[in-house]
C-alpha cells in the first residue's frame, strides 16, 4: 500500500482517465485507442500497481514523439484457424493491440471452447491482468502473457537478457471474488525499481543486481547496467524457476509469434517488437459452470479459512487485495505520489491539456 503521508495526493479515477485520454489523443492517437490506453493505466492505479500506472505515461509520450510508436497503427490478423490466430500490432501502442488480441481470443473461445492468440510487433501493454480479466464477464478463464525489453538477468548471469515477462490468469468464482494472478517472472517488475528511484529510496536486498551481477539496494545501479533477479532471487532461493518461467513466456510471446525475444526486444534500432500471448477457455466446455463456481468457492474458502501463522490475522488469495483496494480507490480517489502527479500534469501542460481536478 502507498505511504499514507502527504506525499500522496488523492485523485478521482475518472478525472485521471479523461486527462490521460486527452493527452494521448493530442499526440495523434485515435480517441478510442487513447481511451483504452488510459483505461489500462488507471486500472493499474486502482488495483494499487503504481509501477504500471500513470508514471508510464512519459515513456509512451516520448516514444510517440520520437517516432518509435505508430499512432495510426493498422492491426491485422496474419493467420488464423477456428481456435488460433496470429496478430500483427503494426507497432502501435500495446494497450489497444492487447485488447484487440484478447477480444479476438474470447470470440474464438466462445465458438471453439478454447482459443489461443499470439501478437507480434506490439509495445508495452501495461498490466497483464487487464486482459486476463476481460474473460470474467463472459464466465471464462483468461490468460495473458507478454515479454518485454531485457530487464532481468538469467540465473548466475550479470547481463539483463530477459524481460520481466509477466503472466496472468483470471478465473471466475461464485460468491467469492475471482481468482486473479498477475505477476512478473522477476522478483519485482522494473517499474518498482523506477518508483524507488523517483522517491530516492533504496530497494530491498534481493530484488536486483548491479552491473557486476552483485546484489544491490541502489536503484540507480540497477537502472544503469544491472538488472532484476528472476522470481525467487538467487539460485539458492530457486531463482532458476523464475528464470525458466520467463523463458517460457519468451517462447510463447516471441518465438511462437515471430516477435522479438530476449535481447531482440527493445527497439534500439527499430520497433520494440514486443510479443503477447492470450488464451481463453469456456468453463462449460469442461463441466457445468455452476458446479465449477461452487468448487472454486470451496477451494478459495479452504485457503482463506485455514490456520493462520502466529501473529497473522488473514490469509489472502491472488487478486483479493487488489479488488478491495480498487473498491476503496473508486470511492476515495487514487493516491498518486506527488512527483508522479506533477510529471503527469507537466506532460498535459506541454500538450495544452488542462488538469481538471
Amino acid at each position: 500500500m502507498p505511504d499514507p503521508s502527504n506525499e500522496y495526493i488523492r485523485v478521482d479515477h475518472n478525472v485521471l482517465r479523461d486527462f490521460v485520454t486527452e493527452v494521448i489523443s493530442r499526440l495523434g492517437v485515435q480517441r478510442e485507442d487513447a481511451f483504452v490506453t488510459a483505461d489500462v493505466l488507471v486500472q493499474a492505479e486502482l488495483r494499487g500497481i503504481e509501477s504500471h500506472g500513470v508514471q508510464r505515461l512519459a515513456r509512451y509520450v516520448n516514444g510517440i514523439k520520437q517516432g518509435a510508436i505508430d499512432t495510426r497503427a493498422h492491426i491485422k490478423v496474419i493467420n488464423e484457424t477456428p481456435s488460433t490466430a496470429l496478430v500483427d500490432g503494426g507497432n502501435g501502442l500495446g494497450q489497444p493491440v492487447g485488447k484487440f488480441g484478447m477480444d479476438l481470443c474470447l470470440r474464438k473461445a466462445e465458438q471453439a471452447g478454447a482459443a489461443f492468440v499470439c501478437v507480434r510487433n506490439s509495445n508495452h501493454y501495461g498490466i497483464a491482468g487487464y486482459y486476463a480479466m476481460m474473460a470474467l464477464p463472459r464466465q471464462m478463464i483468461g490468460m495473458s502473457f507478454t515479454n518485454s525489453r531485457p530487464l532481468a538477468v538469467p540465473t548466475h548471469g550479470r547481463q539483463a537478457l530477459i524481460g520481466t515477462n509477466p503472466i496472468s490468469i483470471a478465473v471466475p468464482a461464485g460468491n467469492e471474488l475471482p481468482f486473479v494472478l498477475d505477476m512478473a517472472t522477476s522478483v519485482v517488475p522494473i517499474g518498482k525499481v523506477e518508483v524507488a528511484a523517483i522517491k530516492g529510496v533504496p530497494i530491498p536486498l534481493g530484488w536486483a543486481v548491479d552491473g557486476s551481477g552483485l546484489p544491490t539496494t541502489d536503484p540507480a545501479a540497477v537502472l544503469s547496467g544491472g538488472g532484476a533477479l528472476p522470481l525467487g532471487g538467487t539460485a539458492e532461493f530457486s531463482g532458476y524457476k523464475g528464470y525458466g518461467l520467463a523463458v517460457m513466456v519468451d517462447i510463447l510471446c516471441g518465438v511462437l509469434s515471430g516477435a522479438g525475444f530476449a535481447a531482440l526486444v527493445g527497439g534500439k534500432n527499430g520497433p520494440a517488437n514486443v510479443g503477447h500471448f492470450f488464451a481463453a477457455m469456456r468453463v462449460d466446455a469442461f463441466r457445468p459452470l455452476g458446479e465449477f463456481k461452487a468448487a472454486m468457492d470451496s477451494l478459495l474458502r479452504s485457503l482463506k479459512d485455514s490456520p493462520k501463522a502466529e501473529g497473522e490475522g488473514r490469509i489472502f488469495v491472488a487478486g483479493e487485495k487488489e479488488f478491495e483496494r480498487e473498491q476503496e480507490y473508486r470511492l476515495d480517489g487514487i493516491p498518486l505520489y506527488h512527483k508522479v502527479l506533477q510529471d503527469v500534469q507537466r506532460i498535459g501542460k506541454d500538450l495544452d491539456v488542462e488538469w481538471k481536478a
